[in-house]
């Protein structure tokens, strides 16, 4: 089936970088039409909130669970930006507790990947983060959203893009933007059981030097996978103190997370005043086990297990005895890891195709600010050549 509508901008991914981007250029002056097509259910991405249909009422982010603004080199864009949704009251500072849990059962607070610069945090749940940033400059409703629209599929004739779902639905647009990067990425073989990724085989190599050097890049690129653990907790369980903040995270230093496979600890307070609890771990031994374990009710024995032995002598936490739930995410690719595609590739105009995302290799790289800050310089940059 084909949409009629030709787009001006497409957009694969609908995650933070993909929505700053359209407020971004809407905010710039851009007037034209624009699709944001997305494999899930819905818009954030890893910035992500489980909203349970079993356990009524509970919000859990189970990926990113705040953003961390260094901005070291002081750019005045992501400084414009962030203000700008501080203003709007999209976003506020994060003045949670965060302590390092460490083998000596210290608890010390720490800088980290997860706690550097300022962290701020969506004043709703996390998966309305990526709405409310393109809603407050989307006034005519420039943007149609594709969701649950994985594309397997992409052509490149008369200038103009043509992308193809799974389900056979097709998208035509002028200028494609990859906020995912799935379809020029190795693991996309797997994940659609193809024998080449999708943007190759719409730009054969020697075509665009700059894809090619992408394309090349990308292969060393791989991702982290991680599991995040969410824990409904029964309506008795407490922490010992008498915490008030709705967030509290707790980071496990090398060596115990070595000892418990846990990455980082994550208590929400809820609505209806229960705690929730997400556990992430990246650890590839535990990640196998989870998934080779046949007995799922022992595994999450054995989760609780080590979550009552890590905090057996902390000042705050509770022993968990019972629970409501527990359910699991798999996250395939939570993070990039190794080469950042260099800024200066993020835009080829040959084939009107441009990226972003944090797996662009600029400040932030593999985290939220990168995402961001290559959305602004991608606007920024489109804004000039077009």
């Amino acid at each position: 089936m084909q949409n009629q509508q030709l787009y001006d901008i497409a957009i694969i991914g609908g995650g933070i970088s993909s929505s700053v981007f359209t407020s971004s250029h809407i905010k710039n002056g851009f007037s034209g039409k624009l699709a944001i097509i997305e494999n899930g259910r819905n818009l954030g991405g890893r910035s992500s909130t489980r909203y349970s249909q079993i356990n009524n009422g509970w919000e859990l982010n189970h990926g990113s669970p705040n953003l961390n603004i260094c901005n070291k080199k002081n750019n005045q864009l992501l400084k414009t930006f962030i203000q700008e949704l501080l203003d709007e009251e999209i976003i506020q500072q994060d003045t949670s507790e965060f302590i390092e849990l460490n083998e000596d059962y210290i608890p010390s607070k720490i800088d980290s990947d997860f706690h550097s610069g300022t962290n701020y945090i969506p004043r709703t749940s996390m998966s309305e983060l990526a709405k409310n940033i393109i809603s407050y400059n989307n006034l005519r409703n420039q943007v149609d959203y594709f969701f649950e629209t994985l594309i397997f599929k992409l052509d490149f004739k008369d200038n103009r893009w043509i992308l193809t779902s799974k389900n056979g639905y097709e998208i035509n647009s002028k200028f494609l933007i990859c906020s995912s990067n799935l379809i020029l990425h190795k693991r996309s073989l797997d994940i659609m059981k193809i024998s080449q990724t999708p943007l190759r085989k719409a730009i054969p190599i020697y075509k665009d030097k700059k894809l090619d050097k992408i394309i090349n890049l990308l292969n060393q690129q791989n991702y982290i996978k991680r599991l995040t653990f969410m824990i409904y907790t029964n309506s008795y369980y407490d922490y010992k103190d008498d915490y008030k903040k709705k967030y509290r995270y707790f980071i496990l230093n090398n060596v115990f997370e070595e000892k418990y496979k846990f990455e980082r600890i994550i208590f929400q307070r809820q609505k209806n005043n229960k705690l929730g609890i997400v556990i992430h771990t990246r650890n590839n031994e535990f990640i196998n086990e989870y998934f080779q374990n046949k007995n799922i009710k022992l595994f999450k024995k054995n989760l609780l297990l080590k979550f009552n032995q890590i905090f057996q002598n902390q000042p705050h936490i509770n022993k968990i005895i019972d629970y409501q739930d527990i359910s699991i995410m798999k996250w395939r690719a939570s993070q990039p890891s190794g080469i950042g595609i260099p800024e200066n590739l993020q835009v080829c105009e040959s084939h009107n195709i441009a990226f972003c995302g944090d797996w662009i290799g600029n400040e932030g790289f593999g985290r939220m600010e990168g995402a961001i800050l290559s959305a602004l310089n991608l606007s920024h940059k489109i804004n000039k050549l077009f």
